[in-house]
């Protein structure tokens, strides 16, 4: 699984962008100075002496502030001696005020960055005890996944997914809980240890989406919102048996798998539709199964709708059959990193929902030739 920290580093800035706007209280320092030196004393530009530490407040720390802000002061003792008429006690005790204000908001903003690394460590920590890291390989097939968040702040959401190792074949889970950000995660995590501890026991996978629908009522019946019907979540649960050749899958309201095979790309839509998480109350308890080749050489993609919802400036959803006509023959881990770059920039750099995906191959024995 890509790291949150890799993730979050397509926002930076380049390092010689980084660099400029630390440098820009001194650059605003250094022009003030010569445009005061350089311009007739009517123009006064030394009034604007006080804008540098107040600048430096936002960037620097508290010491380096206040060393900027004598040095305004230095500036404007020499600019007295050019300019005796120029109220330089005036604008002195401005820079003093200014830069005294600006060491106590520098010393704010780093108390608030420091409480919000802290944050983002305790992030790190639930996204690793929700979303752990995946095995890249489970029996004969190679697994890899790829989750972003859209909120800003927060490296977890209301995307989930999960592969366990059972007597019954290799089964994998991936959802969508309805929302983003933190108030989604409590709701994802009760669906993740429902599947991780029911898919090991139970023979039947409409079995194991059942006790996903009990726990989806329990914790929304815990956790009670003003309108209930609107808390709910889609799945989308695997079973890849021991000895391989085919695929089960129940399809709970979420986005249809996409095969490849032999260079051939299926969509693979519920014969039956099956019901959301949360929603068997009003729509009934259905489950139905589809069964698929799935051989030696094939892969498929499970996505979340943030994938194939992400949109281009003219409001046009990501095309993913199209993408993976072009992309499909790549190893797992390459369709992944090629996927995160092009939805990025199909949207602009900028995400509007969680996305997680999941890319499985079946694996060539050694008796096959490849």
């Amino acid at each position: 699984m890509i790291s949150s920290g890799r993730l979050r580093r397509r926002h930076r800035p380049h390092d010689g962008q980084r660099r400029a706007v630390l440098l820009s209280p001194v650059i605003v320092t250094v022009l003030i100075a010569g445009l005061a030196f350089s311009t007739p004393r009517e123009i006064a530009f030394s009034r604007l002496l006080p804008a540098a530490p107040a600048l430096a407040a936002a960037l620097w720390p508290v010491l380096p502030t206040v060393v900027l802000g004598a040095f305004c002061l230095l500036i404007m003792i020499g600019l007295s001696f050019v300019y005796s008429d120029l109220g330089t006690p005036y604008t002195a005790a401005a820079i003093v005020a200014v830069t005294l204000a600006a060491a106590y908001a520098s010393h704010l903003r780093l108390q608030r960055e420091e409480a919000l690394f802290q944050v983002r460590l305790v992030a790190d920590a639930a996204q690793k005890v929700l979303l752990r890291p995946l095995p890249h390989r489970v029996q004969d097939i190679d697994l890899e996944s790829l989750y972003l968040a859209a909120q800003e702040q927060a490296q977890i959401g209301g995307d989930f997914f999960e592969v366990v190792d059972t007597a019954y074949g290799v089964r994998l889970l991936i959802g969508d809980v309805r929302g983003k950000g933190l108030s989604a995660v409590g709701a994802a995590s009760a669906m993740i240890n429902c599947f991780r501890e029911n898919a090991y026991d139970e023979p039947d996978l409409r079995n194991v989406v059942r006790r996903l629908q009990t726990t989806s009522t329990r914790y929304s019946a815990a956790v009670p919102t003003d309108d209930q019907s609107e808390q709910f979540a889609t799945a989308l649960l695997a079973e890849i048996p021991r000895g391989g050749g085919l695929v089960r899958i129940l399809n709970c309201g979420h986005p249809p798998p996409v095969f490849v095979r032999d260079g051939q790309i299926q969509v693979l839509e519920p014969t039956v539709p099956s019901t959301p998480l949360n929603l068997a109350a009003l729509l009934g308890d259905h489950y139905h199964l589809d069964t698929v080749a799935f051989r030696p050489g094939h892969q498929m993609l499970l996505y979340t709708d943030g994938v194939s919802e992400t949109r281009d400036r003219a409001g046009v959803f990501f095309p993913l059959p199209d993408w993976m006509r072009r992309h499909g023959q790549a190893p797992p881990r390459e369709l992944l990193d090629r996927l995160h770059r092009d939805l990025l920039h199909y949207g602009g750099g900028r995400l509007d929902d969680d996305i997680a995906a999941l890319a499985v191959r079946c694996r060539h024995t050694r008796s096959e030739g490849p």
